[in-house]
């Protein structure tokens, strides 16, 4: 469980407008936070065309390393962490620039700029 693997999560039970279902989920906590049974992740949704225009989703196409079986986004204002006990399998990973573009738009969410 690296950061920058793409994971199926067990997301429900859910509270509100977070984002529900067993669904891909891009890690994105650090490597070096290895003692902590959690892991920070951004739930992968479905892409819509006006998601080009909100700044914290990020595009991926499926391809051969992310395994993904059609266009999604990586939603950015759904951070969570999670216990590793909803992590059901590793479906793939994102390549380095789309990493790049999930940090950049973590930046924009908590207004680090």
């Amino acid at each position: 469980m690296k950061q920058g693997e793409i994971w199926l999560v067990n997301l429900s039970p859910t509270v509100g407008a977070e984002i529900t279902k067993t669904r891909p989920c891009v890690i994105t906590s650090s490597n070096e936070i290895g003692i902590l049974p959690l892991k920070v992740i951004a739930p992968i949704t479905d892409y819509k065309t006006h998601y080009d225009s909100v700044p914290w989703m990020v595009e991926l196409s499926p391809d051969g390393l992310n395994n993904l079986s059609k266009r999604s986004v990586v939603d950015l204002f759904q951070l969570r962490s999670v216990s590793q006990a909803r992590l059901i399998r590793n479906i793939g990973l994102v390549m380095d620039e789309e990493f790049q573009q999930i940090l950049d738009a973590i930046k924009i969410v908590f207004g680090i700029y």
